[in-house]
């Protein structure tokens, strides 16, 4: 089964790899209405052609100056060298500039209206709940905590298991488990932030997934065309949101959702949400 050395090895062997027209990161903070959070993210971001790759990492992981010394490079040297995120970044760039999702036929397309952050945000985390699987009478782990998401669980019946390596509660005072083991023994399915890829947990996620024959969601922004390479493969639905990211913009801008549809014949189906 492929994981993601195999997936750099695959672009690494690429005998005419492009070059990273640009490296650049952002360092984004924001803090919704009713919410007592800023959340601060940062994201390094490298393009190739018409495609944008990202992935977010933790402060300090990143040198700003990686930006002059990666831009105008050749890809090769970005997928093999230099910390996992700026890997991350170069990998998801060179998948979607080969497959963009908007040409994708496996795709559901779906637009964001324009709207203040805190209405495209509710349109976008509508999006990913509607891949949940059903959670009425299930326990579903959560890794990397999004209060919508925890909701929509709790709404639906569900037992949320929340996992977060920088929360500690959820909005309601739920305690956040650290401890990614915990909640991927005991899930009866596991909802995963994109921000796994660049941190080095996902391979041991899609693993205990696989083990355990449970389904696994991906909502990813950091990764999202590397998440897609995974669709049947341990994935069974995912929500890629390609830069530009919804925070960035008041205007229309789409996500797209995948399911392994060979998932529901297996009995294990992505469920929900919108055909």
């Amino acid at each position: 089964m492929r994981d993601l050395d195999a997936l750099f090895r695959s672009a690494l062997a690429d005998p005419s790899p492009p070059t990273a027209t640009s490296v650049f990161w952002v360092h984004h903070g924001t803090r919704l209405a009713g919410s007592g959070v800023t959340y601060l993210n940062q994201y390094v971001l490298v393009r190739v052609g018409r495609a944008f790759g990202a992935c977010a990492f933790e402060p300090g992981e990143i040198d700003p100056e990686v930006c002059a010394e990666a831009s105008g490079g050749p890809l090769r040297d970005l997928l093999s060298h230099g910390p996992l995120p700026l890997r991350l970044a170069a990998l998801d760039a060179y998948l979607g500039q080969a497959a963009p999702h908007s040409e994708d036929p496996r795709a559901e397309e779906v637009v964001l209206p324009e709207g203040t952050p805190e209405e495209r945000a509710l349109a976008r985390d509508a999006a990913v709940a509607g891949l949940v699987p059903e959670p009425d009478g299930r326990k579903i782990g959560l890794i990397g905590v999004v209060n919508p998401l925890v909701a929509a669980i709790h709404d639906r019946g569900g037992r949320c298991l929340p996992c977060d390596l920088n929360l500690r509660t959820t909005r309601w005072g739920d305690p956040v488990t650290p401890d990614m083991e915990e909640v991927l023994s005991e899930a009866d399915a596991v909802v995963a932030t994109g921000m796994t890829l660049g941190n080095g947990t996902f391979d041991r996620i899609l693993e205990r997934c696989r083990e355990r024959d449970v389904p696994l969601v991906v909502y990813a922004q950091s990764g999202a065309a590397v998440a897609r390479a995974f669709l049947g493969s341990g994935v069974s639905a995912l929500s890629a949101e390609p830069f530009p990211f919804s925070q960035f913009s008041a205007a229309p801008t789409a996500l797209y959702r995948y399911r392994d549809h060979g998932a529901d014949r297996r009995g294990t189906s992505a469920g929900g949400g919108r055909g």
